[in-house]
């Protein structure tokens, strides 16, 4: 199997690609990095773009961490060793138009020894407002790139998404899912540790042309206020999430990772209504139908 420093070092790579990819998409803005180590060990690159013509804020993290694993975490693993290594790009871009969606990703690889290893990651989509026609081409995409390394993946991972992306005290997702995959071995699949490898890579590798479409059908569309602030209200919901529920967040914060590199996913501007509820046979209540696991987007 390719070694933990040459995973760390595609992951690098595709960081790269990510970055220009969306600069070109954003047409204005660039990406700022900071370069960061971690007191127990390792580091890494936060890349953040901010002001946008497409981009309202967004980050494109890459780290690579070493060191022990806290008592806590380990308990959580169900492991007894200490020893680890954990590598990945994690990506959030919140946009400044709300027809154009949140999107994010993340691909790593975490390793105690050569017995307990494995990859890890998935894409997922947070429409403001939930359009059928990206819906099915974003799924359409996902499924596209599973079938390429196993046939199996696309129906198991959208279900791991459906029911990780869940706001459980809103009873409702944080978007339309995509697909999520975690502690992904050759034991649970049919392919090698390198079929592993490359399918992260690909799913890497597709974040750019795919958010590219979707952005591109809906960056130029008109909106007014109440958009706006129905934006911020859905960015609420993300916030809620990411706090309450996100394994990376908990995992970032309990190894003493980067406080700005983990919350970076944030987005700059957030808003809560009490009791709010959507107008009758408004998008907004239309959106709200939508937000439930079990969704079939490729039937849509």
């Amino acid at each position: 199997m390719i070694s933990k420093q040459a995973i760390a070092e595609r992951y690098k790579h595709i960081q790269d690609e990510i970055c220009a990819g969306l600069e070109a998409l954003d047409g204005v803005s660039v990406f700022e990095e900071e370069v960061w180590q971690r007191d127990g060990g390792g580091g890494g690159r936060t890349r953040i773009i901010q002001n946008g013509d497409v981009i309202e804020k967004g980050g494109v993290n890459f780290s690579a961490v070493h060191g022990q694993l806290p008592e806590a975490v380990k308990k959580a693993f169900n492991v007894d060793e200490s020893d680890f290594f954990a590598t990945g790009v994690s990506i959030v871009i919140h946009p400044n138009n709300p027809f154009v969606p949140i999107i994010h990703m993340n691909i790593r690889y975490f390793e105690l020894n050569d017995r307990i290893r494995w990859f890890g990651g998935g894409i997922d989509l947070t429409p403001h407002y939930v359009q059928l026609e990206d819906a099915t081409y974003f799924h359409q995409q996902l499924k596209h790139i599973c079938d390429e390394y196993d046939p199996a993946f696309y129906p198991e991972f959208k279900a791991l998404a459906d029911r990780y992306f869940y706001i459980k005290h809103r009873q409702e997702t944080r978007g339309i899912g995509g697909v999520f995959y975690d502690r992904l071995t050759p034991d649970r699949t049919t392919i090698s540790w390198d079929g592993i490898f490359d399918f992260s890579c690909a799913l890497g590798r597709a974040f750019v042309p795919i958010y590219r479409e979707l952005v591109n059908r809906n960056r130029h569309k008109a909106y007014t206020e109440a958009n706006k602030q129905w934006q911020h209200l859905r960015r609420g919901r993300y916030v809620e999430f990411n706090l309450v529920y996100d394994a990376g967040t908990k995992f970032g914060l309990e190894t003493n990772g980067r406080v700005e590199s983990i919350l970076m996913s944030l987005p700059p501007q957030a808003q809560w209504a009490y009791d709010f509820k959507a107008k009758p046979g408004s998008a907004e209540e239309h959106t709200l139908s939508l937000l439930k696991q079990g969704v079939d987007w490729l039937a849509s």
